[in-house]
């Protein structure tokens, strides 16, 4: 089984994403010349130097002219190698240059979809604080509901007690229509009292 990694989405079958080991195996290949004359050129170096520590001038001049071939044969490696494969090479750096923009797109689109998922994040949480509110002013609302609503038979039902009491005092008996009369007129007094009351203070 291959180790090479799978081809990019950008379809193209003679390329793939490759790693650095991949890369100069894949140069070594295409151009084995290239570390052969490097080769050459650190052998000729090597005997050149062994030769001067004997004190052998003869053959360090040999080793010179050698390293002087070696390098040669190797700039004409480089040179055939570069003008055999420039139009390989111009595809590959065209597709590694598709590649950085599909890994930046990916990236911006990471980033567009993190920015709308907290946006959303605060929409739900802004709803939630806002349903809490409302169900405290609901709250709230119907507890002073509730309070007016006791307040209020609380004062009916002093009245009527009132009411008895007087009756009871006076030895009338008076009829649950006549009680809610008297109440309903006691009521009417008050407002008038209590309206005079308001416009002397103004």
């Amino acid at each position: 089984m291959s180790n090479l990694p799978l081809p990019s989405s950008i379809d193209d079958p003679d390329f793939y994403e490759e790693n650095r080991w991949q890369k100069f195996s894949r140069r070594l290949k295409e151009e084995p010349l290239v570390p052969l004359g490097c080769a050459l050129t650190c052998y000729a170096l090597y005997g050149a130097s062994k030769a001067m520590r004997r004190g052998d001038s003869h053959t360090v001049n040999r080793f010179f002219r050698y390293r002087i071939y070696a390098q040669g044969f190797t700039l004409v490696a480089v040179v055939a190698g570069s003008i055999y494969y420039k139009q390989d090479r111009e595809k590959r750096k065209k597709y590694q240059g598709l590649v950085a923009e599909k890994v930046a797109e990916e990236k911006k689109q990471a980033w567009i979809r993190e920015l709308e998922a907290r946006d959303e994040e605060d929409k739900l949480a802004r709803a939630r604080r806002q349903d809490i509110r409302d169900q405290s002013e609901k709250k709230a609302m119907m507890k002073g509901i509730r309070e007016a609503a006791s307040d209020k038979e609380k004062d009916a039902s002093v009245r009527r007690d009132a009411s008895r009491a007087a009756a009871a005092d006076g030895g009338v008996d008076i009829t649950p229509e006549q009680e809610r009369r008297k109440s309903g007129f006691i009521d009417s007094v008050q407002d008038i009292i209590g309206g005079g009351g308001n416009s002397s203070g103004k």
